[in-house]
């Protein structure tokens, strides 16, 4: 599969190439995860400025009506260039549930921070014992006033350190594990009773163990149904995780490619070696098929095509087995120097590695979506 681009999504492509080429190449990269803060807010305010923020949303929230394509473009070049910044936590996922479950009053009042860069964003919904199910939930929230408050402990909340509003899922009526009686709220991460333990990521980024002690917050959409909005949420997470990925698996098969013909082993360069040969053909090949999937899954994501959750299910799981194939030639064939910090080809066995875990693993997956097609 090979999309043929609009001219608004080419000029979109080479904007973000050319932004990342000339200001994030490795070693600006590699200053900004050293850095106290641990993300660029000089950068992030270039991708504002630039409208990457605003490029998924729709028109009518504010956006620039780019949706999935847009997403799909954006983080495959932040996925060559491993970007830290949260815009997937930011605009993906909070920006994409207060547009797709928000009311309008909402929209109009924290979009526009979105898409200005000057507010950011993250997602809680992960729980110790949640194991990837969006229904276990265990936080709690009770009404009172026209307010509510929420008592309990969210786990690896990414970008949580940076975030000025966290969208919180809490469950407002029955059992841990039921389906209906999750809802969403939105809560400054300043708020009283919030308690964040920050920590950094294997892949350099910062995420949080969240606690929340009757802390105030303002639902988002409608009570008791927001599993639902969490699992549109998700698929639309998984097509940007699986062009960040290919980004990445991309970039680690120019570099084994690079790395084979300058290495020489025995007398020769390894390139030369028909076992190594046949080993980057494999590595090509993945990387190909997972190319083919995440446009596939980008087209049925803006197209709104039904199937959409197996469909996602399916791709996280092929394009996360090819990432971690391809990473883990990548690495055994450049040595034990493909694990040191100097060199980028263990950055992104990293980011990769982490990609794979975010809303399930693979094998998480590829039960997923035996269950669903049975359900077909």
């Amino acid at each position: 599969m090979d999309i043929q681009f609009t001219e608004e999504q080419e000029l979109l492509r080479s904007s973000v190439q050319r932004l990342l080429r000339d200001q994030y190449d490795f070693e600006a990269r590699r200053k900004i995860v050293a850095s106290e803060e641990g993300f660029s807010r000089k950068q992030w305010d270039a991708f504002a400025e630039l409208g990457l923020l605003a490029a998924p949303l729709s028109e009518g929230a504010g956006g620039l009506g780019g949706g999935p394509l847009s997403t799909m473009i954006v983080m495959h070049e932040f996925g060559r260039h491993l970007v830290v910044e949260p815009f997937v936590e930011t605009v993906v996922l909070a920006g994409g549930l207060i547009e797709h479950v928000g009311t309008p009053e909402q929209q109009q009042s924290f979009i526009p921070e979105i898409i200005d860069g000057s507010k950011l964003w993250t997602l809680a919904w992960t729980e110790k014992a949640s194991r990837f199910d969006l229904a276990n939930v265990t936080t709690r929230a009770r009404r009172e006033g026209g307010d509510y408050i929420l008592t309990g402990a969210k786990t690896m909340v990414i970008a949580a350190p940076w975030a000025d509003y966290l969208i919180v899922s809490a469950r407002t009526s029955g059992d841990d594990r039921d389906r209906g009686g999750v809802s969403l709220f939105v809560v400054d991460r300043r708020a009283t009773g919030v308690d964040l333990q920050s920590f950094k990521t294997i892949d350099g980024r910062r995420a949080a163990e969240l606690g929340l002690r009757e802390v105030r917050g303002q639902l988002l959409g409608a009570e008791g149904e927001g599993v639902a909005g969490l699992e549109a949420c998700r698929d639309r997470a998984i097509g940007a995780l699986c062009a960040e990925a290919v980004g990445a698996i991309g970039e680690l098969n120019s570099a084994t490619l690079e790395y084979s013909k300058t290495r020489k082993q025995f007398g020769t360069t390894i390139g030369s070696f028909q076992v190594l040969q046949h080993r980057m053909v494999d590595m090509f090949i993945a990387h190909q098929e997972a190319l083919s999937l995440m446009q596939h899954l980008s087209l049925s994501l803006s197209a709104g095509d039904a199937g959409l959750s197996r469909l996602a299910a399916g791709a996280k799981s092929k394009i996360g087995y090819a990432g971690k194939f391809v990473a883990d030639q990548a690495v055994q064939l450049h040595g034990g120097m493909g694990m040191t910090d100097e060199l980028n080809v263990g950055h992104y066995f990293k980011r990769i590695s982490s990609i794979n875990i975010q809303f399930g693993d693979p094998a998480f997956h590829v039960l997923r979506y035996a269950q669903l097609d049975a359900a077909a």
